[in-house]
């Protein structure tokens, strides 16, 4: 039996919110959408017990227990290039394979941008293991939900996740970037998209306790199928424009920068 003072586990998770801290990273972010490290200030700044609320949902579901007893390592899974390599095409490991090298990522980008601001450091393994598979995982989200690395596709991960494990940050940074790229590109239905990712969130199988690793070898439409999640009907409709437009939007930058 707990003893009545020791804190619940996961009780790390809890913090203060900092709306001045988050809109100053909102500034910087806006500023260079690159600059992955922001986006963890934002999210530590506004999360209050959001994360403490979705960990606690996470260690007492079946699902999560097995991961947190197996002390599954999603980072080494998704660093190890000879095992991804090995899955056949069409599966979940080598769609995602093709997914980061294809856009000049690495497994190991999200870690360094978390350490900048020291996202994922927490005394409680249970804790720590959670954190860094959501932070680790985002990529993964990207290739099931067939969402791309354009503004509106970030925006709709980000939108379908926070359906699942809701954060004051990452609804900041959805509300935000919705805003920014109707500025952008008043021609793409932002809001609509970012709303039909939402629903998605909602309806499909919770990603936090997918065991990814034990799927490498599945077949990335069954995968979908497992995770009971809807094809993304109105991205794929403007998925083109919205590449295109963003091209078009940093062409026109770098010439003013060099201007």
């Amino acid at each position: 039996m707990r003893n009545a003072d020791q804190p619940l586990k996961g009780h790390e998770l809890r913090s203060p919110i900092r709306p001045g801290e988050a809109i100053a990273a909102m500034r910087r972010l806006i500023r260079d959408k690159e600059d992955t490290a922001q986006v963890f200030h934002i999210v530590r700044a506004l999360s209050g017990n959001s994360y403490y609320r979705s960990f606690r949902r996470f260690a007492a579901s079946p699902e999560g227990k097995r991961i947190l007893l197996d002390h599954a390592d999603l980072l080494g899974t998704l660093c190890d290039r000879d095992r991804l390599s090995g899955c056949e095409p069409g599966t979940l490991g080598r769609a995602y394979l093709d997914f980061v090298y294809g856009e000049g990522l690495t497994a190991e980008g999200l870690v360094d941008a978390s350490e900048v601001v020291g996202a994922d450091d927490f005394s409680d393994p249970e804790v720590s293991l959670y954190r860094k598979r959501l932070r680790d995982s985002h990529d993964l989200f990207h290739v099931v939900t067939g969402y791309g690395r354009d503004a509106l596709g970030e925006l709709c991960v980000l939108s379908l996740g926070n359906a699942q494990f809701y954060n004051h940050g990452i609804a900041f940074i959805v509300a935000t970037g919705i805003a920014k790229t109707l500025a952008e590109a008043s021609g793409l239905p932002v809001a609509r998209t970012a709303f039909e990712a939402w629903k998605r969130g909602r309806t499909a199988a919770d990603f936090t306790t997918f065991y990814w690793e034990k799927h490498l070898d599945t077949p990335l439409e069954e995968v979908r199928r497992l995770l009971n999640l809807k094809p993304p009907i109105r991205y794929l409709r403007v998925q083109d424009l919205s590449r295109s437009l963003e091209r078009d939007f940093q062409a026109s930058r770098q010439s003013e920068h060099h201007a």
